[in-house]
């Protein structure tokens, strides 16, 4: 019952040493040995390997600016859609308050039944306050818990948006936390310039698709004059355009929130650079429907407040797909398509703090690590081979390759090590032991009750299972759980603590047991000393 089969030895050694070898790059790497960017190997945390370091904060105004543009394009558009249309005018905002006035007071009432619903939150939450002034004015003004929740969900979509964008830039393992009500801390390992994270982060992406108003004079375009239900955008620098600025139907049109996809490309017709858009079921009908009806007329495509391109419908665009062009570089494409893709800030953000984290601690913590298991690893041994003899010897060379398994899992699986997560090393050490206890003593025990030496290991690697396996499962829900609600150092650690449970499980139980059964298949002892 002890013996293992010739087809299980020969799998499970293969097994761990190809794990434990896809550690070695990453230990010749530590030693400074330069193993090559693309050979897996375990990436280092900010506090072990350096990075960037970056402050970002939201001004609550934005959100506010965007909340009262937000209300009265719906406001405007469900008067328009009434049936029958509600006519209005003198439509303004001041003092974070919004109002219009109705071309007929009888309206009143029915416009504050259309109103009334785009004024409630989640939960039927009062967002807005509805006001009559001078019969025919209608002023709505944000309730403060309004403007709260508003703020907390606009920092909460920031964080979900920041952590997509530094995933796509490749990096590993990021800390992104909310400091206060209006901040974000974003530390990056391993990138020494911040300016890319920067250029990233910085950027909104709240893309829109509005059609050009054909009725607007260029002079007053120039000037800055709008006609009523229009409003005008500047190009940008990067758009190459003539044009200073267009003025385009405020009401209407697509917002980027639509996009599923974004990726960078070329066009094969003329080699320029450009970012390949698709929308999702709704918004590709939107696109479609909107290019079918405004064949031959420009619609102009918003980035972040400026016109980035205002090409014009020369057929209908089916299929939900599209074409970004805008004078852009490969890099700049690239970095379009990754904000895009990764979702619009639904709040600007301002760096208000950079600096570059040297990696010097942390080479001095690796060594101070590196060191500290040394020298408890080298106790370990001496104390198990001093009360277990043989079987100390196994519950050692179990060790050594319960570490180089876990180092070579975390090298396969791209996951970064931090300084807490040197931490977990140590009690991995320290669970592997336990186990190699629990198996040793139980074998004692089954030996003084007079047991023949195979019946007493196979009852003491039996009996101790259930309580090494009890003892680690509990373990291993509180790693997952760290790891599912915790960030950055926490994570690194939980990594490093699920990892290493289930190698020293396998490392303590499977491996000691298979060479503890070919040593009595081949010696057939009659007695042990342990």
């Amino acid at each position: 019952m002890l013996e293992t089969p010739l087809w299980k030895k020969i799998s499970l050694w293969v097994f761990t040493l190809a794990i434990a070898a896809a550690a070695l790059p990453s230990l010749l790497a530590t030693a400074g040995v330069d193993v090559g960017e693309e050979t897996p190997q375990v990436n280092l945390g900010l506090d072990l390997a350096g990075g960037s370091h970056l402050l970002l904060e939201a001004n609550p105004d934005d959100v506010s600016a965007q909340r009262l543009e937000g209300i009265q394009e719906g406001v405007e558009r469900a008067l328009k859609e009434a049936n029958p249309a509600i006519q209005f005018g003198d439509t303004s905002r001041a003092d974070e308050s919004f109002s219009l006035i109705l071309q007929n007071a009888s309206d009143i009432d029915r416009a504050r039944g259309i109103i009334e619903p785009l004024m409630m939150g989640e939960g039927l939450r009062q967002e807005w306050d509805f006001a009559v002034q001078d019969g025919q004015r209608i002023v709505l003004t944000p309730t403060e818990a309004g403007a709260a929740v508003a703020l907390n969900s606009a920092m909460e979509g920031a964080v979900e948006v920041v952590r997509r964008r530094i995933d796509l830039l490749g990096t590993r393992e990021p800390t992104i936390i909310r400091q206060g009500d209006t901040r974000i801390v974003v530390q990056v390992p391993g990138l020494a310039d911040p300016q890319q994270l920067k250029d990233q982060l910085g950027q909104t992406a709240q893309l829109e698709f509005k059609l050009v108003d054909q009725r607007a004079l260029i002079t007053n375009t120039q000037a800055g004059i709008a006609n009523p239900g229009s409003k005008i955008f500047p190009f940008s620098a990067e758009s190459g355009s003539l044009e200073q600025s267009i003025a385009v139907i405020r009401i209407g049109g697509i917002r980027g929130d639509s996009l599923i996809d974004a990726g960078a490309g070329v066009d094969q017709r003329n080699n320029e650079n450009i970012v390949n858009i698709k929308f999702d079921q709704e918004g590709g009908r939107k696109f479609a429907d909107l290019s079918t009806q405004n064949v031959g007329e420009r619609f102009a495509i918003i980035l972040d407040g400026e016109v980035i391109s205002a090409p014009t419908f020369n057929e209908p665009i089916l299929g939900g797909s599209a074409q970004i062009s805008g004078n852009f570089t490969a890099d700049s494409a690239n970095q379009l398509a990754i904000s895009l893709q990764s979702g619009a800030l639904p709040v600007p953000l301002t760096v208000i703090e950079q600096r570059t984290v040297s990696a010097e601690l942390g080479q001095q913590s690796i060594r101070s690590g590196m060191l500290a298991m040394m020298i408890g690893s080298i106790a370990v041994i001496a104390l198990m081979v001093a009360t277990y003899g043989r079987f100390g010897v196994y519950a050692t060379i179990a060790l050594g390759f319960n570490v180089l398994i876990l180092l070579g899992f975390m090298a396969i699986g791209n996951f970064t090590l931090t300084l807490p997560g040197i931490a977990g090393f140590v009690l991995t050490i320290g669970a592997a032991v336990d186990a190699n206890v629990l198996i040793n003593e139980r074998i004692r025990e089954e030996r003084k009750r007079g047991r023949k030496v195979i019946t007493a290991v196979e009852n003491g690697y039996k009996e101790a299972s259930r309580a090494i396996y009890d003892a680690n499962i509990t373990n291993f829900i509180a790693g997952v759980l760290l790891f599912w609600f915790g960030s950055g150092p926490i994570r690194g650690f939980a990594v490093v603590l699920v990892i290493g449970l289930v190698t020293s499980v396998f490392t303590a139980l499977t491996l000691t047991q298979m060479w503890v059964s070919g040593y009595l298949a081949a010696k057939r002892p009659k007695d042990i000393t342990i």
